[in-house]
Parts: C-alpha cells; structure tokens; sequence
C-alpha cells in the first residue's frame, strides 16, 4: 500500500484520515479534541497515532491543513464598496480567509482605528483597475507605511503602480507581497495570484504567528488553510464528475459553501456583474456552526420555522452548551442525535 495521512486541526477537533493513494481507498480514520490550549501537535499526534493503529506502517506522509485559532483573519482594502472592495472579498474567501474587515476609499485615521480593531492577520490591499485610477490605492498603501503597519499586506491591485507601491511598503517594515490585479478590468475578476500569495502569506507567516505550537514543526507541516485545501477538492471533485457542484461544510463556529458553475455566457456582457463572477466560490455562513455559534443555528431555523413541536427548548439548551463549552463531547446517542440534528439545521438554514 501507498499510504497518506490526511490532517484538519479545526477549531474544535482534529480529524486524520489514511487514504491508500494506489488503491483510492479509507483505511483509517480517527479524530480527537484540538489542543490549542497547550499544544495542537498533541491532539494532531494523538489523532495521527489513532487512525494508523494496526497498519503497521511507518514514515507516511503527512498531509495537512489548519483553521486552529480562528484560521486565516483578513481584512481587505479597496477602492470603493461595490467594485474593487467586493472583488477582494470574493478572492478573499476563496483562498479560505474569513473576512473580518472591508474599508473602501481613502483612509483616515478613523478607519486605521477600525482596521486594528479587527485584528486580521492579513491585509488584502486592492483598488483601480490595470492602468485606471491610482490615487486612492497610492494614499493607502502610503497610509499603511507611515503607520507603522507589521501585518503582512498582499498588494492586488492597480499594476501599473505595484512596484512602487510595495517598494514604500518594504521601505516602511511593511511585509508585502506582490500579486495580479484581482479587477484586472471592470467586469473581469483574476483571483488565482492574489489567492496564491494570500496561501504562502498564511504558510510563512500566520501559522507560526498564532502560537500554536511550541517549535517549528506544526508550521513545517500545514500546507494550506482548511477552507482553501477543501475549496481545492471540491473543484477537482467537480472537474472529476462534470458538472456543476455545491458543498456544505458545517464546522464548530461556521458554515461553509462551496460551490462550482459553469460560466454562464451572459455574464460577459451588459448585464455582467462590475465586481465580475467568480465560478469557483466558497462563501461563509459566520454565524451558523456546531459549537462557537450554535445557537445561532437554532435561531434561525426557529424563525424559518424548521422545528418540529417541542424542539425549540431542548435544542436551545444544547446549543448553548456547546457554545458554552466548545470541546464538549456526544457521550451517547442522544448527545450524537442531536449533534446530527444541529448540524442538519445549520445546512439547511445556510
């Protein structure tokens, strides 16, 4: 057998699956509470060690993604709301970051405030399309420089002023990486530079910023963000069977979607979205998950009215003690009914 091992440290658990690559086939599978607490190699190790139990395999090749503590914080920076703004927060969300912050214009003092304040671990720097407008982006990234930034920025946007541009930032202390305009022109939305850097961004940067292990090795192993990694199957899935695909991914604090679509040829023309269409899409459903947010889950199938009689008062209860308690456990099969339940619901409402 050729085996891999095949790793998500989650927000609440890790999950390890053993896939013989020859064969396409499960052998194993395990799954254990994530340690970020102490240390997430030890939840990692105890899940790795779990499933390959009895297969009397040794130096396996680890492969492995992340969305421990908290996964990727993005706040994108653009030209104005409805275009450039937007198209960073689609690109954004396909390289699997959770946007936690979207400015537009030029910024002020208020909006540097409000910047920190949401604490992203990364910067998504976009605006003007190629050879458009250049000043708000200039004043940006100039603002950026002066005040002292230290998280990393990925400069997607105007390319005629790219170089200068991520020069200042270097200049100041700022780490940037260049990549294409996301918006290279209006209607036109080019997310697999920006996506790319915004992927090494978290790789070099955000995976051993946020501590999560003591020593080198847990960066050393993560190859991507979860909801990347998972945005990455489920448009090879897609390519493999031929059509269109959607994708519900119910974590412990949010509700994925992913979804693949054949372009539609409309889409080129007048009626075309100015922000462009992205076909190969992960949106985020941020306040419908199994454990961080669950009884926002409950909630809301309550007001869409998908409770059957006499639901509403257990199901509120056991949301708000997974809430309450993230790393809470099913211990029998009423617990695991309802986890089945909840995550049932979060599908549906998302």
């Amino acid at each position: 057998m050729t085996l891999a091992v095949c790793a998500d440290v989650g927000s609440t658990y890790t999950k390890v699956a053993v896939v013989d690559l020859a064969a396409g086939v499960l052998v194993g599978a395990a799954a254990a509470p994530t340690t970020v607490g102490t240390d997430v190699l030890r939840g990692l190790d105890a899940a790795v060690a779990a499933a390959t139990a009895g297969l009397g395999v040794r130096d396996v090749p680890w492969y492995v993604c992340s969305s421990a503590g908290g996964g990727l914080r993005l706040a994108v920076i653009g030209y104005e709301p409805l275009v450039t703004a937007q198209a960073g927060r689609r690109v954004g969300l396909s390289a699997g970051a959770h946007v936690v912050h979207v400015a537009a214009g030029r910024l002020a003092a208020a909006d540097l405030t409000a910047l920190r304040a949401a604490r992203p671990d990364v910067v998504l720097l976009v605006g003007g399309t190629d050879g458009g407008d250049a000043d708000t982006i200039t004043h940006n990234a100039t603002r950026l420089a002066r005040a002292r930034w230290r998280r990393p920025v990925v400069y997607a946007g105007n390319a005629d002023v790219r170089a200068e541009l991520t020069g200042l930032l270097q200049a100041a202390g700022v780490p940037v990486t260049g990549a294409d305009n996301v918006l290279p022109r209006i209607g036109v939305l080019a997310p697999e530079s920006a996506r790319a850097a915004i992927r090494a961004v978290f790789l070099r940067h955000v995976i051993g910023g946020k501590r999560l292990s003591r020593g080198g090795r847990f960066a050393r192993l993560v190859r991507a963000a979860t909801p990347d990694a998972v945005l990455t199957g489920v448009e090879v899935l897609a390519d493999t069977i031929g059509g269109d695909l959607a994708v519900v991914d119910v974590g412990g604090a949010t509700t994925d979607v992913y979804s693949v679509l054949t372009p539609d040829e409309r889409a080129t023309g007048p009626g075309r979205e100015v922000a462009g269409s992205l076909w190969r899409a992960r949106t985020v459903e941020g306040d419908l998950g199994m454990r961080w947010s669950a009884p926002g889950v409950v909630r809301a199938a309550a007001e869409e009215r998908l409770l059957a009689a006499g639901e509403s008062d257990t199901l509120t209860a056991a949301a708000a003690r997974r809430a309450a308690d993230p790393g809470f456990l099913a211990v029998d099969d009423v617990e695991r009914v309802t986890d089945a339940r909840i995550a049932a619901l979060a599908a549906t409402v998302a």
